[in-house]
């Protein structure tokens, strides 16, 4: 395990002129904008041929071009990326991309936020483990496929965006839609041994972001998004009388966000959740949480939360925000997205002499 104080020690060697660097993905431009805004130096770290972006929006001073996200862990690369003083913003990308044991023993570069916690993300027994300590409501969970006796949606492990996902009613059902996506090549026999199995929760689903700021000990509600997902969503339009017929599977890839405001009688949950994610990731993984993080949940007809996941970073349902959200307006007023926000952090941390709060 890559230790703290290494990483203090490298960040102290770049001096005042610290580069924030993200890899060119997921939520890169407002990571990038909100870390120009804050008065930083900017670096994308882009796969070739997926530069484009972050040249035509002019969030980056820099560009790295790599032939693999995952060669960001070779030694050349991580030396190079020392010499440009990049600070790494975590997001799902680099998790899906350069996986927990890179970022855990291989990425030798400082980190915003806490990257041991990053593992309980990952991990759907640490994850559940860690919701239910903090009293948050999951949906059952089925460990045999042959046990399943009711709607479910299997799940598969790591950051892929709803890919592979699939609903099933009992074990042949599971059977034949497994199979038929190994055949397909979208999932493997790996994933189908360790897919996650839960009962399947009817209502809105609401992804609810947060930034704990260790500088104050304060966790800050930041805004809501749900996922479009397709094919799901568009199948969704066809008339019931059609869709069996229609022999369409099923896919949940997300394509989209879209922002949501809660009435306001949610709210108080809402911060109750987030209060308890902190306290109990504080001794699951100390330093515990560091900065931004969603717990994706469904809300039901009683008004209830039901959370499926929690990603302890910055996620990309924060991307509709870019110039704030409902809520961050409140607190900050216009132009604090959650890249910014992060940036802010960082900024206060090292003029207060405490970077040790949010950097690992």
């Amino acid at each position: 395990m890559i230790k703290q104080k290494e990483m203090l020690d490298i960040v102290d060697s770049y001096g005042d002129n610290i580069t924030i660097a993200t890899l060119g993905s997921h939520s890169a431009l407002q990571i990038l904008k909100g870390a120009r805004d804050e008065g930083f130096s900017t670096l994308a770290i882009c796969e070739k041929g997926r530069e484009v972006a972050y040249k035509r929006f002019r969030v980056a001073d820099d560009i790295m071009t790599l032939n693999s996200f995952k060669d960001v862990l070779n030694g050349d690369v991580i030396e190079e990326l020392r010499a440009r003083k990049a600070l790494i913003v975590p997001h799902g990308s680099l998790l899906a991309y350069v996986g927990i044991q890179g970022i855990e023993e291989e990425l030798v570069l400082p980190m915003v936020g806490n990257r041991s916690i990053l593992r309980w993300e990952a991990d759907r027994n640490l994850e559940r483990q860690w919701l239910e300590k903090g009293g948050i409501r999951m949906p059952r969970e089925t460990k045999n496929p042959r046990e399943i006796n009711g709607l479910s949606l299997v799940k598969f492990p790591g950051a892929k965006g709803g890919r592979g996902y699939f609903i099933v009613k009992n074990y042949a059902d599971f059977q034949r839609k497994s199979s038929k996506m190994r055949e397909k090549g979208k999932i493997t026999v790996d994933d189908v041994a360790n897919a996650t199995i839960q009962e399947y929760i009817p209502g809105v689903n609401m992804y609810l972001s947060y930034f704990y700021s260790s500088l104050r000990d304060e966790v800050e509600f930041f805004g809501i998004d749900r996922r479009y997902e397709a094919n799901i969503d568009g199948l969704t339009r066809i008339p019931a009388i059609d869709q069996a017929d229609s022999f369409i599977e099923p896919s949940y890839v997300v394509v989209g966000n879209i922002p949501i405001v809660a009435r306001e009688s949610l709210l108080t949950r809402i911060f109750e959740m987030g209060d308890e994610i902190v306290r109990v990731s504080k001794s699951i993984a100390p330093p515990g949480m560091l900065g931004a993080f969603c717990l994706e949940t469904m809300v039901d007809q009683n008004m209830e939360f039901i959370a499926f996941e929690i990603s302890a970073r910055i996620v990309a349902g924060t991307n509709p925000f870019t110039g704030g959200s409902p809520y961050s307006r409140i607190m900050y007023g216009p132009g604090m997205s959650m890249g910014r926000r992060i940036a802010r952090e960082v900024k206060d941390a090292l003029d207060s002499g405490r970077k040790k709060a949010i950097i690992t």
